[in-house]
């Protein structure tokens, strides 16, 4: 399939990934990562958070950008009503790790999308996760790859984080981070996006 666009894309994110998946739609796009600090957004329900903070990326990107489509996007790992941040020391990456072992947790992405005129786009989407129960030493010897600290929960599905795996339901492309699938829906739906003919 092809594809087609008239407007300049810019992707929000830094994230090799999200890039990886919107290259996928074969439609030009350049990317610009936006400086804010994420901390700033105080929101107790977990989907409204993760709306804000997308928004909060694509609004700052959005102010450099004038005339372009902007698409922003942030993920976060949910357990039990409890956010579980990408972890900044070796002990919070296995806590995490052994609070998702044996149990379920939501993977939310928010996708912003401000097209040139300012108007503001936004979605939610959730997959569960469900992993295996997952020994000590495991968890230690993923720890120790480094893997964990530049991913919310402190794993990646796209890595050896697949491992721990029992299950999803769900956009398996949600969980890396870039729900692609709803994404080009909403950019087809809001004309971004042509299919060549």
């Amino acid at each position: 399939m092809k594809f087609t666009t008239n407007h300049n894309i810019v992707l929000a994110s830094a994230s090799p990934r999200r890039k990886e998946l919107l290259s996928k739609l074969g439609v030009p796009f350049e990317i610009v990562a936006s400086n804010v600090e994420e901390t700033s957004i105080k929101e107790s329900n977990m989907e409204n958070y993760v709306r804000e903070v997308a928004l909060l990326k694509t609004r700052d990107v959005a102010k450099k950008e004038k005339g372009k489509i902007i698409i922003g996007a942030d993920t976060i790992v949910v357990f039990q009503n409890q956010l579980l941040h990408k972890p900044k020391t070796t002990e919070e990456a296995i806590a995490h790790l052994e609070k998702l072992s044996n149990n379920c947790h939501s993977v939310m992405t928010a996708i912003a999308i401000i097209d040139g005129n300012g108007k503001e786009e936004t979605f939610v989407e959730e997959t569960k996760v469900y992993f295996k129960k997952l020994p000590l030493a495991l968890i230690k010897a993923y720890v120790d790859t480094g893997d964990p600290f530049d991913k919310a929960g402190g794993y990646g599905i796209q890595t050896d984080g697949a491992l721990f795996i029992d299950r999803i339901e769900g956009d398996y492309n949600n969980v890396v981070g870039f729900p692609l699938a709803t994404v080009f829906e909403k950019l087809i739906t809001l004309n971004i996006l042509h299919i060549r003919e």
